[in-house]
């Protein structure tokens, strides 16, 4: 059974370990409030790669038929989205290191990991990913339930560790870190999370 466990593994590595918008953005988080908002941030993106993870041993091949005509608009409604959130952290950064260090939506634990899963949802590098591995999976594979668990619960396992890893050097830089250093790294960070959304929206309409 440890076989289809540690391909989980690998996968959920491959998918969390890639440094995206997402990862800069629970990083952000934990820096603005602490390892516990960041913790459920990347719980939230976690939970997004279970359920691809999920799809992907379960549903198979029809999950592409179902992502393949909206790709574009998912492309497109990230990179607005992620341009949106750049955009609104740097203009609170104008206000100063505590206005630039706010979050959309206050440092409340449950909203963030609803906020970050539904943001992961649409990340394309998810959709992609998680698309490609349903087309390499073989259809007429003999897998049981029991090698679909493993696999499913080695993916979310190592997206969740990377996403803690994440939001505990985030949670470090708060405790240990000036607060003009943490609101220099925000706004460096918000500024790469704008240069990300754009490369998406360049790319589907250039």
């Amino acid at each position: 059974m440890a076989s289809p466990f540690w391909a989980g593994v690998l996968a959920g590595y491959g998918i969390a370990v890639p440094v995206g918008a997402i990862a800069i953005l629970i990083v952000n988080v934990a820096l603005s409030c602490g390892f516990r908002v960041g913790f459920m941030a990347g719980a939230g993106a976690a939970a997004v790669d279970l359920i691809y993870a999920s799809l992907a041993v379960i549903a198979g091949a029809a999950i592409v038929a179902v992502l393949e005509p909206v790709s574009t608009q998912l492309r497109i409604l990230s990179g607005l989205v992620l341009v949106g959130l750049a955009v609104y952290g740097l203009w609170r950064g104008l206000a100063g290191p505590k206005g630039g260090s706010e979050v959309i939506g206050g440092c409340r634990p449950a909203r963030t990991f609803w906020q970050f899963l539904l943001l992961t949802l649409i990340n394309p590098m998810t959709v992609v990913y998680f698309t490609a591995l349903i087309l390499g999976m073989d259809p007429n594979q003999n897998t049981t339930p029991t090698d679909r668990f493993y696999f499913i619960a080695g993916a979310a396992i190592a997206s969740l560790s990377w996403q803690t890893l994440l939001a505990a050097l985030g949670g470090l830089g708060k405790e240990h870190l000036s607060e003009r250093f943490q609101h220099l790294a925000v706004i460096a960070g918000n500024l790469i999370i704008l240069a990300l959304g754009g490369l998406i929206l360049a790319r589907v309409f250039l």
